[in-house]
């Protein structure tokens, strides 16, 4: 405890130190920064005072948040950096192709509501997992789960930390990776110390904020074209020098992309750990239905906003010499960063330093809530459940919990700046790709068919996962620009996996568990009724 303190106060004077300057000409927006950063820690030191369990660090103690509350915790819990940031930025520089990522994030909830919210509250305590072994052998399972939801909150939180890096960057002129240090200290304290709880209210905080936010920012473009869609678009179109910019093809340009992304986008909302964590936190099903349904309207409400928010960033930094690198012609700190120099095009200094604390709450917030399930996933998953099952001498499961934290914390800095330079909603996307091949096809099929066993379950699901590990490694963006520097060097020529791992997970689960005819597969499939029963009613 003791060292880790030293070492973020360290970080801290560092970073004081290298933005004294950055300070100087922009202390609207820096003060405005460190209020909301105060306040955040303040809401940690809160909930440290009442967190004291493992109910208390993983769900807040269990039936303290209201499903209104849950939703809009739900909401902020989702509505993250590539939503923000990322989205916005695709829309700024691939025009129309842009709506395919906030659609995309929106229609897997109707899955949710109907298919997953009150089963998982049923039959689940903590993590998925929980459901997923159910009537299925523990161990394999909760290992299979633990490793499908690593990999995916490790991508999600790669994202959440270039989007950290990139804003503090542009609003203190720190280096890139100085910046993503900070802030992973900064994140590591905050579930350190306040767990679920604090997570909670944070993004409670925080989604007000953004939808706030978002709408002032919307009103601002609006206003500036006489409140008229036309002529919006029309400004587009001429400050993009052609009417491309509003039609599809410039993003995903053909059709197995496309298929490719939207499977991993609307299934991927379905696998994702730290939202099923979320379903845990209410007292009963009935609530956690009410919380997907609310999260639902907040969600889909900011969806329409970014996709607007993109197009008057193309009207108003893209010919604006401010905000571009007059050697490269790009926007200073990539298309990320549309959003963030709009507010200030907009909004002046005060505005751009509401915006930019929104945004790192934001990121804070999701930072949170994934390392959150990251370190359960480890804590209670697989050391709890697997690995000191049967020991007599296990250390705490709070202990376990506070050390994953810092673990996933380290990783995901080192990560983070080796993908300094990629769109963060593409990240997002890989990671929704993950949670669509390795978590949602089992968390489905044990919810809802008879003939599921753990052999096909184990089996298809490493399948799922392995193949969206290789064909991310061998694509565009690992084999390509990040090992060779041209994408064109890929084996894999798809940005998007999930079409192939998806459907290999899915008839993997089903070939392995139909031919499983095994004593404990036929004792697994009795198991099912009783199981189906209690995830309807809960009894």
């Amino acid at each position: 405890m003791k060292i880790f303190m030293l070492y973020f106060s360290f970080t801290c004077s560092l970073f004081a130190h290298e933005a004294q300057a950055a300070a100087e000409s922009n202390i609207l927006a820096i003060a405005m920064f460190f209020i909301f950063v105060v306040f955040t820690l303040g809401i940690t030191h809160w909930a440290a005072k009442r967190t004291r369990t493992a109910k208390d660090f993983y769900v807040a103690g269990r039936g303290g948040i209201s499903s209104f509350q849950n939703g809009l915790a739900i909401s902020g819990d989702y509505i993250s950096a590539a939503s923000f940031l990322g989205v916005s930025g695709l829309v700024y520089l691939h025009g129309f192709d842009g709506l395919i990522y906030s659609v995309g994030f929106l229609v897997g909830w109707p899955i949710i509501i109907f298919l997953v919210a009150e089963q998982l509250r049923n039959l689940g305590k903590y993590t998925f997992a929980d459901v997923a072994s159910y009537r299925l052998k523990e161990t394999p399972i909760r290992i299979l789960a633990s490793v499908g939801s690593l990999a995916t909150i490790l991508l999600y939180l790669i994202s959440q930390f270039v989007g950290a890096g990139k804003i503090m960057g542009l609003l203190f002129d720190l280096p890139f990776y100085l910046s993503v240090i900070l802030v992973g200290s900064l994140i590591t304290a905050f579930v350190f110390f306040g767990g679920m709880l604090a997570s909670t209210w944070v993004q409670i905080v925080k989604a007000v904020l953004l939808l706030v936010g978002a709408t002032i920012l919307v009103f601002l473009i609006m206003y500036s074209v006489d409140f008229s869609f036309i002529t919006l678009f029309s400004k587009t179109i001429e400050a993009y020098g052609s009417d491309a910019i509003i039609k599809p093809g410039l993003l995903v340009a053909d059709p197995i992309s496309t298929i490719s992304l939207a499977i991993a986008l609307m299934f991927g909302v379905a696998g994702l750990p730290h939202i099923f964590m979320r379903f845990f936190t209410v007292s009963n099903a009935k609530q956690a239905r009410e919380s997907v349904f609310y999260a639902t309207g907040f969600i889909g409400y900011f969806y329409i906003l970014t996709f607007l928010i993109g197009f008057g960033a193309i009207v108003f930094v893209s010919t604006n010499p401010l905000y571009t690198d007059l050697v490269s012609g790009a926007i200073i700190g990539g298309g990320n960063m549309a959003l963030m120099h709009l507010s200030h095009v907009l909004g002046g200094d005060i505005f751009f330093g509401f915006i930019s604390a929104v945004a790192m709450v934001t990121i804070l917030a999701v930072i949170s809530g994934l390392t959150l399930s990251g370190a359960s996933a480890i804590s209670h998953d697989l050391y709890i459940s697997v690995i000191a099952k049967n020991s007599k001498n296990k250390i705490s499961e709070l202990k376990v919990y506070k050390y994953a934290t810092v673990g996933i914390s380290a990783v995901s800095i080192i990560f983070a700046i080796a993908f300094e330079y990629q769109n963060i909603a593409y990240l997002v996307g890989l990671a929704f790709a993950f949670a669509a091949s390795a978590n949602f096809p089992i968390l489905l099929l044990s919810l809802y068919w008879k003939k599921l066993t753990t052999r096909g379950a184990v089996i298809g699901g490493s399948l799922g996962l392995l193949t969206v590990a290789i064909l991310f490694f061998l694509g565009p963006v690992v084999w390509g620009e990040i090992l060779h520097g041209d994408a064109d060097a890929a084996i894999f020529a798809y940005k998007y996996p999930a079409l192939f791992s998806v459907t290999i997970a899915f008839v993997s689960i089903w070939f392995f568990s139909i031919t499983d005819k095994s004593e404990d597969a036929q004792k697994e499939i009795e198991a099912f009724d009783e199981q189906y029963m209690k995830s309807q009613i809960g009894i």
